[in-house]
């Protein structure tokens, strides 16, 4: 059975974990190849609802909201 010659330092061991975090807070963001907005890769678009030149979810379309006079367009 393999036993380690010295004990690993406790300075070794933290360098050791630390270098896992780093990939947990990069983001790498790409454009939307349908609407050119700022999304993640692998994952629907948020403003166009997109995913591979495909419509995966329906976005809704923004209303008109009324105005306060209670005047109708």
């Amino acid at each position: 059975m393999a036993v380690p010659k010295k004990a690993t330092s406790v300075s070794r061991k933290g360098k050791r974990r630390a270098g896992q975090h780093h990939k947990l807070y990069r983001t790498f963001s790409m454009s939307c190849p349908n609407c050119g907005a700022q999304t993640l890769p692998h994952h629907v678009c948020p403003s166009c609802g997109t995913y591979k030149g495909k419509e995966v979810i329906a976005i809704k379309a923004e209303t008109e909201e009324p105005s306060e006079d209670g005047e109708q367009a």
